[in-house]
């Protein structure tokens, strides 16, 4: 009975990583039209006393063009992923592993961006609009002379939001396209994402004149941030260090 559940599962991971490959286009297309709707309804319903100016949407459109345009480059740079070299230092030394030639782990039952690893490529992929989602609750337009905790505000969570969104779109099609990289990727973009929400707090701490209403959201909001990515943290980097199907897809070794 399990090695029919689990050989269910193997099949429907397949199938949805077959979808997901299949409907790039449209998922992208479908995030420029969500995403730019969701901008205007934001943008429409800001409180704006001095009238809309060129600063006022330049926020938006990095939100909704930078992942976009991250994707389209990452599509392109990792075009030939599986072809790219291994990395000449092992960083995952846990367990016993032996290296094989690319040809050989291809053929290997489970070399691939299946199984589990469908899972994670559905988290990156939907980190996107929940990331961009949270901004555009948090963050109305501005227009005019406003305080200088506000500016402050605005710039933090806009560099963040759109630096981190476009990091996980290629972190996404790095994983996608199986290179070799991916696993030391996405660490690095935890760590990133980490220092973010750090910085952050700290540079919006240290204006002048910030509300203690604003504070508290803030804090909260930032330290939901934090917990999202240690829990991301705990639950994938085990199974990109042990994971079979990772260390054969993206480090071409198999168990000893």
């Amino acid at each position: 009975m399990l090695e029919t559940m689990t050989r269910k599962m193997h099949a429907k991971s397949a199938a949805l990583l077959v979808s997901i490959e299949s409907s790039l286009d449209r998922i992208m297309q479908l995030w420029l039209l969500l995403a730019g709707l969701a901008a205007a309804v934001r943008i429409a319903l800001s409180p704006i006393p001095f009238g809309l100016e060129p600063g006022t949407f330049a926020p938006y459109l990095l939100l909704i063009l930078a992942p976009f345009a991250s994707m389209v480059l990452a599509l392109r740079w990792f075009a030939d992923g599986d072809r790219q070299p291994q990395p000449v230092f092992r960083l995952a030394r846990l367990s016993a592993w032996r290296s094989v030639g690319r040809d050989a782990a291809m053929r290997h039952s489970l070399y691939g961006a299946g199984g589990i690893m469908v899972s994670l490529l559905v988290g990156m992929l939907l980190n996107v609009p929940v990331r961009a989602m949270e901004y555009l609750a948090a963050m109305p337009a501005l227009s005019g002379p406003v305080p200088g905790w506000l500016s402050t505000l605005h710039l933090m969570m806009t560099l963040d939001v759109v630096l981190l969104t476009s990091l996980y779109s290629i972190a996404f099609v790095a994983a996608l396209r199986r290179v070799p990289l991916f696993p030391r990727l996405l660490v690095a973009i935890w760590a990133l994402d980490l220092a973010m929400q750090f910085f952050t707090a700290q540079m919006v701490a240290g204006t002048v004149g910030l509300p203690g209403d604003v504070a508290a959201a803030l804090q909260s909001l930032l330290e939901g941030n934090v917990k999202k990515v240690l829990i991301s943290m705990a639950l994938w980097l085990p199974y990109l260090l042990l994971s079979k199907r990772v260390n054969v897809t993206y480090r071409h070794r198999v168990p000893v």
